[in-house]
This record gives structure tokens, sequence and C-alpha cells, in this order.
């Protein structure tokens, strides 16, 4: 910061106070800081700053997975708020249990960042504890934490409607393909199948537990969980998966298996990923990126020690896109012509 007030002809304690975004600098002086900033290829140091500030500049965020649509779709949305305001993120991607207990073993957040998302965690109430215990800021993404700032969509809700849509095309063996994850961590599956039931209920159709099968993800577990459907006695006339990455692998084995999709099988999934648009798959759509800006500026909200106005819980919409992979009813094989 010398040579940068050396340059513009100004004290150092300025050029703290341009950098800062501070108002009480006068603009001609702003104007000649920021020329020697750009000349200089200055870069503040965030953690000289922390010093001062007792801020870090930085939002970390604690995902298990970053290979997915989901987790990529949030951490975009909000990367977009943070450089809005000028904070960093920090990723801590914990994949298995191991990684997972050294995370909450060190909780390293609190010594690089003003804030903790956590994306998509079912947390032991010891893991809850010491994130409460961290002194800063934690928004649970995609997940309902009681008593705690919460940024989701209601999965039960959207699970329900989109059986219900099943539902009003007149089917009744309606399947549900959910995924289990062996490394500790489950995503919304309770709550989906919870609506799935609830919609059953409503409409009064005796629930079928050989309906509901599991799938670890990825071709071959999945074929194997609708192998297991086609292999009942009273097969489904409808699918729905749980996300959309399931539902796509279900519409290619359907087809591999020459099973004409919706004719015979209906299927839908959950997230609307832009390639379900390409495929037309019909599906319950989430607003990932939205949940994560929402995320963020809560953070840079609860950071800035403002009143978010909006209460512990934010919940935010999902709604039924259908398109061409859901359809009526076929007709029942020994129907009356």
């Amino acid at each position: 910061m010398a040579d940068v007030a050396e340059r513009a002809g100004v004290s150092v304690s300025t050029v703290s106070r341009t950098l800062r975004g501070l108002p009480t600098v006068a603009p001609d002086a702003r104007r000649r800081v920021e020329q020697a900033v750009a000349e200089l290829s200055f870069v503040a140091s965030k953690q000289a700053s922390s010093l001062v500030t007792g801020k870090y500049g930085a939002v970390a965020v604690l995902a298990p997975h970053l290979n997915s649509w989901f987790a990529g779709s949030v951490l975009t949305g909000v990367g977009e708020v943070l450089r809005r305001s000028g904070r960093d993120m920090i990723v801590y991607s914990v994949s298995d249990m191991a990684e997972r207990t050294a995370f909450f073993g060190r909780l390293p957040a609190r010594r690089n960042a003003d804030a903790l998302l956590v994306l998509s965690f079912d947390l032991t109430e010891g893991e809850y504890a010491g994130l409460d215990g961290l002194g800063m800021p934690v928004v649970y993404v995609s997940q309902h934490a009681p008593g705690r700032t919460s940024v989701y969509v209601d999965d039960v809700a959207g699970a329900r409607c989109g059986t219900r849509h099943l539902l009003n095309l007149g089917h009744r063996r309606i399947a549900f393909v959910h995924s289990v994850d062996r490394s500790g961590f489950t995503y919304s599956s309770r709550e989906r199948v919870t609506g799935y039931r609830q919609a059953l209920a409503e409409f009064r159709v005796p629930l079928d537990d050989d309906l509901v099968v599991a799938t670890r993800g990825g071709r071959t577990d999945t074929r194997r969980a609708v192998g297991r459907l086609l292999g009942l006695r009273q097969p489904p006339t409808a699918v729905f998966a749980e996300a959309d990455h399931i539902a796509l692998e279900v519409l290619r084995i359907l087809r591999d298996s020459r099973i004409r999709v919706p004719e015979q099988i209906s299927v839908l999934g959950f997230d609307d990923q832009d390639i379900a648009e390409w495929l037309d798959l019909s599906t319950m759509a989430q607003p990932a990126k939205e949940i994560g800006r929402t995320a963020g500026e809560l953070a840079a909200t609860l950071i800035d020690g403002l009143d978010t106005g909006e209460g512990p819980h934010i919940v935010l919409p999902t709604h039924l896109i259908p398109r061409g992979s859901t359809a009526p009813a076929p007709e029942p094989a020994d129907a009356e012509p």
C-alpha cells in the first residue's frame, strides 16, 4: 500500500479507505488510487486486512460432492452473489466418512471464512453442535435444519405434486426410484418418498412396497432396479425418479428394452437440468441456481450484521414441467374393445 500511496500522491490511510470502499475519500484521490492500483497490479492481502477488520472477506461452502448438476448450479449461484460483494468462496468437498470425520474434527472454516454454507448434509446432533459453536453465521442449503437458518425447497410437496400429475393421467401402478449413498450422505430421498406416499394415500391408491426401488446411481445399478420393476406380475405404467439423472438412465434402459415411452411407461424426473429439456423429460423443476443466490445473499446479510427480514427459513418453490415423457396411462391389456 505504501507503493500505491507514493504513486497516487496520497497517504497510506487514504489507500486503505479507498480499498475498503469507504465514502470518506475525495473523488479525485479515489481516482488516483484506483489508477495506481491498476498500474502496479496491486492486490490487497485479505489475511492482513482481517487482522484489522476481523473479517476474512470469504464465505466457505461445505459440500458432499462437486460432480452433480445440483451442486454445480448452487455453487454458481453463490459465486455470482459473492463476486458482487467482493468476497471469495472457499469450497470444502467432503466425499466419504473419513473426510467428513476429519472436517468436523478440525472445522477449518472458522479460521478462513466469515460464514459457512452447508450443502445437502444430514447431520448428527454432535455435528450440529460443532457448527453451532463456530461463532459465525451458518446457512443450511437444500435442507431444513430445525431452529437454524435454512434455504431449501419443499421436497415433500414437490414429490406430491409430481405423483399427482401421474395419478391425474390415470396411472395407478406408479414406481418410485430413489438413490442411496453408502458413504454416509443422504439428500432429499426420504422427503420425496414421503411426498410420493402422501399423494397415493390422497387418491386412495394402495401402497405397493415392490414399486419403491433404490439405486446407487450409474447405469448398471439403475438397470437392476428397473429390472426388478419390469419383473413384477403387474409392472408399473409410470416411473417417478428422484432426480433427472436417474430418470434419464431409466429412459435409456426402457428404450434399450424396446419399451415405448410414454405409450407403455411414463417417466418423470425431479430437477429440470438442461438436458431434461433436450430429451423431452417431464420433471419437477427446482431453482438450484436461485437456491445458491439466496443462500449467498443471506450469508452476506448476516455477515454485515443486518436483519434479513426473512426469518430463519426461506422456502423456494418447485413446479411441474410436463413434457413428452409422460402421457395418459395405457389401457389394460385385457380391456374390452
